[in-house]
């Protein structure tokens, strides 16, 4: 069989793990020819395709990035690009495709799906927001990251009496801004999943450097916004592509809070560089795992549907039961990152 794989969306730390698992089983235990598409959808709408081997993948798996390049585009935002992306699969005898992504790579599968292609989907994504499966790939990489990033600026906050403000990513789901900020030892948490009250920040705050410290850590994740009615008021900026501005939401606060509280306020924001570097042994375990059990699918006529982590086992859920739905960090997480306040 000739099996095609492509990755779409933001990079992430373990894409190249589900890459070489693909290739190697694929290969090596079903006698599959495996081709890449360069750059996402994008490369399958343009025939973009490169075949795939053991040479290709040979010391690729600490190696952050997707050695077959990403991109933002999806096959139903211009017209003539889901034809194209169907004459491509034709003409190079792709008999199914892996498409490894995040919610809107995974979006676009279900599409293409529907158009007759056997798909099966890998989750990747550092905000951990995939519904259906406990972990995504790059996940693990992007907190420890934002962990070691949240311990150094500790030194540097109580060295000078700073409130810090750390902004990490995550649009609709906190999971980085929670378990980082648990792991880091940070003293408030936001997140998109629970709008906060700015009067309630600023008075933890004050409270906090009047008893017992001099600086505190904020943890904010990208997408918290103030609760309605409240006395911020705050207008999320978003990017063409609909993503949210990087510091918008900590500049913001930098100003309320050192003009609520009189506290030296200073802002962090992460970034891009929650998504580099090498990947993690759990992100590397987790990519090879989830490629393994997409081509042994592909292999048993399994398709329309996407690999998941539930406890320590790797299962295929319907492709039609994940479209549109995102996973939310639970109150409990949150309520444990709360206490430690």
């Amino acid at each position: 069989m000739r099996v095609g794989i492509l990755t779409g969306g933001g990079d992430v730390p373990g894409l190249n793990a589900v890459i070489r698992a693909v290739v190697k089983r694929g290969e090596g235990e079903h006698g599959h020819s495996i081709v890449g598409f360069k750059n996402g959808w994008k490369g399958l709408a343009d025939g973009d395709v490169v075949q795939m081997g053991r040479q290709q993948i040979r010391n690729v798996l600490p190696l952050g990035g997707t050695l077959l390049g990403t991109a933002r585009f999806h096959p139903n935002w211009e017209d003539g690009s889901m034809d194209a992306v169907l004459s491509t699969l034709e003409a190079e005898h792709v008999e199914a495709l892996i498409c490894v992504g995040g919610d809107g790579t995974l979006h676009a599968a279900s599409q293409v799906a529907e158009a007759g292609v056997k798909i099966v989907a890998v989750p990747k994504t550092i905000d951990n927001d995939v519904w259906g499966t406990e972990r995504s790939i790059g996940f693990e990489t992007a907190v420890m990251i934002a962990t070691e990033a949240i311990d150094r600026i500790h030194t540097t906050a109580e060295s000078h009496n700073r409130v810090m403000l750390v902004e990490v990513m995550g649009r609709t789901a906190g999971w980085i801004a929670a378990t980082a900020g648990i792991a880091g030892g940070a003293e408030i948490v936001l997140a998109p999943e629970r709008p906060f009250d700015i009067d309630k920040v600023c008075k933890i705050l004050k409270h906090r450097h009047r008893a017992h410290a001099s600086f505190s850590i904020i943890v904010v994740a990208e997408g918290a916004v103030p609760a309605p009615g409240t006395s911020m008021e705050y207008e999320v900026k978003k990017g063409r592509f609909g993503e949210i501005i990087a510091g918008s939401i900590t500049d913001r606060l930098q100003v309320e809070i050192s003009e609520r509280t009189g506290f030296d306020t200073r802002v962090t924001v992460l970034g891009h560089i929650q998504r580099g570097g090498s990947p993690v042994p759990a992100d590397r375990i987790l990519g090879s795992r989830f490629g393994i059990a997409a081509v042994d699918a592909i292999s048993r006529g399994e398709t329309n549907v996407m690999t998941a982590l539930k406890g320590d086992e790797i299962v295929l859920v319907p492709l039609e039961e994940i479209a549109g739905k995102v996973k939310h960090v639970p109150d409990e997480l949150l309520d444990a990152a709360a206490a430690l306040a």
